[in-house]
């Protein structure tokens, strides 16, 4: 059967899963809505939580830009699994034990100020439409290659699935169907990663492979990382394992954005409030090690596929006659992802990386994980499941966004603030249109998105850096800090880490390169300088303000009590 039969039963059947686990496991009150009950066990919860996280960007975008980067690729493995130490360390178990159903409600009730929570929405619903449009892409991408449909078409079939199980069920179906995807998406990025190893290196484990020596073709003998590192030399690029040289990204930008990308992912409010699923803090601690060990799977295999996929690229198309080339290339040029240009009319299709006046081959990193496998020659069962298994990853985390954005418009703003008086069925009602609204917004930016997919979530992940992590480290560390010096720290550093992104990024892109940049940090990287204004802000401002009512500070100190852990 062709690849497209493949997608469409592969697909058609993972999609039926999906719909199924969320008209049984629906939602019939505000708390299966928000929290799924507060009855998760930590194993599943673990593996829902890693399918939430490992979005679009994990699964299709972040091998393409390590095998794009190479060793400087390295900071979204550094910066993503950091962060997830730090959010499991930092913030997870007490959260949990604070016990209520959002972020912004814990900064509200923190900071004794419901225009905290006010700012707390905006800052949510800024960060994960910023993301959710990264997610809707992928969704897109998947869909155009492998069932023959726009892009466009694609991300409306993406919107109509999420509809389904989102608002149907809330957290309560997505929590399970998120269990599901995880399997899906884990087989889907396995299988491939372990073909390719054991074809090109004859190691089945593809960590293994990674560092082994090629078994056959013309670098037979070579060990991988030395093939790919020459074939760079002859292209005139950067090797592929050099860091900070010309070509690559300096040292400061480098720590910047891994910095940003760490402290961004433990103040993401999606994967936040995954720990507020389970049944006690010790549940959630369970749980935060659990996701670790199921995205680490994942991210221990990507170094592997994006260097596979990089040799196996440049091998089949550099200097290879057009009307010779792999029949992928022409799969992938109908979506437009990939692109040939005979600027010197010999037919031979020249790649010499897109800086390079000469190069004639422009390839989208993000097709990079899709098209692997085609690359690679494998059967069109396994190019599908790859297609099944990006789905998986996109509409995972969508969802997981949109009961975020969700929640920030029924509960926090309407229930806490504009109509406290709510029945459950009301505010049940508010959260499942607040939902539909999402989703025609998150597919309006899918079908016009800021950019490739890991670029708008690296900008997510600063968002959420230079706003939710440092209050919320702060809220449950330190007694002292005020609504004032909260309030002040959230606006001043999301205002400055989202003014310098988008003047870079859309007013003045002509200047977006390391000599205007502030102190070399780049757009990616800001996060981290807009997280240490909100930090030095809120913490000056409380100094100069009246300290919070002593029924607050005692709440901050049993937060962190260790006693009533099992609640």
């Amino acid at each position: 059967m062709s690849i497209q039969v493949w997608t469409y039963i592969l697909v058609g059947f993972t999609f039926s899963i999906y719909i199924g686990i969320a008209i049984y496991t629906r939602a019939r009150s505000t708390k299966g809505f928000y929290i799924a009950g507060h009855d998760v066990p930590a194993i599943f919860n673990g593996m829902a939580t890693g399918a939430d996280w490992m979005s679009a960007a994990s699964f299709i975008s972040m091998a393409g830009l390590i095998s794009f980067m190479g060793y400087t690729g390295s900071i979204y493995l550094l910066g993503w699994t950091g962060g997830y130490v730090l959010l499991a360390l930092l913030l997870a178990p007490y959260l949990r034990k604070y016990g209520k159903f959002t972020i912004p409600e814990f900064v509200g009730d923190r900071y004794y100020s419901n225009f905290a929570r006010l700012v707390a929405v905006v800052c949510a619903l800024f960060v994960s439409f910023t993301y959710v449009a990264g997610q809707m892409r992928g969704v897109g991408l998947v869909f155009s290659r492998f069932l023959a449909v726009d892009i466009n078409t694609g991300v409306i079939i993406g919107m109509v699935i999420v509809f389904l199980y989102a608002t149907l069920g809330g957290m309560k179906s997505i929590t399970w169907t998120q269990v599901a995807q995880y399997v899906v998406l884990i087989i889907a990025y396995l299988i491939p990663a372990v073909a390719i190893s054991y074809n090109l290196t004859g190691q089945p484990i593809p960590q293994i492979g990674f560092g082994s020596k090629i078994i056959d073709g013309p670098n037979a003998g070579m060990y991988l990382l030395q093939t790919i590192d020459q074939l760079h030399r002859d292209l005139g690029l950067p090797e592929y394992t050099a860091a900070f040289v010309p070509g690559t990204r300096a040292m400061v930008d480098v720590f910047m954005i891994t910095v940003a990308l760490m402290v961004g992912t433990a103040g993401l409010p999606h994967v936040l409030i995954r720990f507020y699923t389970v049944p006690s803090v010790k549940a959630a601690r369970f749980s935060a090690f659990w996701a670790l060990l199921f995205i680490g799977i994942l991210y221990t295999t990507a170094p592997a596929v994006a260097t596979f996929a990089r040799v196996n690229m440049i091998q089949t198309l550099h200097n290879v006659a057009y009307e010779q080339a792999p029949s992928w290339v022409s799969n992938w040029e109908t979506t437009g992802l990939i692109a040939f240009e005979d600027k010197n009319g010999d037919g031979l299709m020249q790649y010499f990386g897109k800086s390079n006046p000469a190069n004639e081959l422009i390839v989208d990193q993000d097709i990079m994980v899709l098209a692997n496998p085609e690359i690679a020659n494998l059967p069109a069962w396994v190019v599908a499941l790859v297609a099944a298994g990006g789905l998986a990853a996109a509409l995972s985390t969508a969802a997981g966004l949109l009961l975020v954005i969700s929640s920030s418009v029924s509960h926090d703003l309407f229930k806490s603030v504009l109509k406290p008086d709510m029945t459950d069925k009301q505010e049940l009602l508010a959260a499942r249109l607040a939902a539909t609204v999402a989703v025609l917004v998150a597919g309006y930016f899918g079908i016009k998105p800021p950019g490739f997919v890991a670029e708008v979530v690296a900008f997510a992940f600063g968002l959420a850096a230079s706003s939710f992590f440092p209050i919320l480290v702060l809220g449950i560390f330190s007694k002292r800090v005020t609504k004032e010096g909260a309030i002040a720290g959230m606006l001043l550093g999301i205002a400055f880490t989202a003014g310098y992104i988008v003047y870079f990024t859309w007013i003045r892109p002509d200047l977006n390169n390391h000599e205007n940049w502030l102190l070399g940090v780049s757009p990616k990287g800001i996060g981290t300088i807009g997280m240490l204004i909100n930090f030095g802000v809120a913490l000056i401002v409380s100094m100069f303000t009246k300290a919070p009512p002593q029924e607050v500070q005692e709440q901050v100190e049993s937060i962190r009590y260790p006693r009533g852990s099992e609640v």
